[in-house]
């Protein structure tokens, strides 16, 4: 399986496959994410480590069901062969409706067809109020 665009990356490339990410994030379909990762492609998320597809949906499924009105966006940040480091921004509520907004960056490693086979995220969290 083959997923555009593929490296090595230019300034196109790199651009097209954050807003592929940030496309499918904001879908809040774990499936649909996890099909743009290796199969035993490899996570850290803050202080978790996450390892295959079927960990990365679980995971997803899991964060999604707390975090509640999930919005994302990604920016790329540099790229170079087939890495690319971007820096997002997303903001959800919990159950109590406390709203947060996540600052964080990414560095993202892929396969020749495309498919993302490591992911490092350091994140932060930052309560907010509903009108921020």
């Amino acid at each position: 399986m083959s997923r555009p665009p593929l490296p090595p990356f230019d300034a196109a490339g790199a651009a097209a496959k954050a807003r592929l990410a940030e496309d499918a994030w904001n879908s809040r379909d774990p499936a649909r994410v996890a099909l743009a990762y290796k199969a035993d492609s490899s996570w850290r998320n803050r202080d978790r480590f996450v390892t295959g597809r079927a960990e990365i949906e679980q995971f997803l499924t899991e964060k999604w069901l707390k975090e509640h009105d999930y919005r994302l966006i990604k920016e790329v940040c540099a790229f170079a062969g087939n890495r690319i480091a971007v820096r997002f921004a997303y903001e959800y509520h919990d159950d109590a409706g406390q709203w947060f907004r996540a600052y964080g960056n990414e560095n993202w490693e892929f396969d020749n067809d495309g498919l993302m086979r490591r992911r490092l995220a350091s994140i932060n969290d930052l309560a907010i109020s509903e009108t921020d």
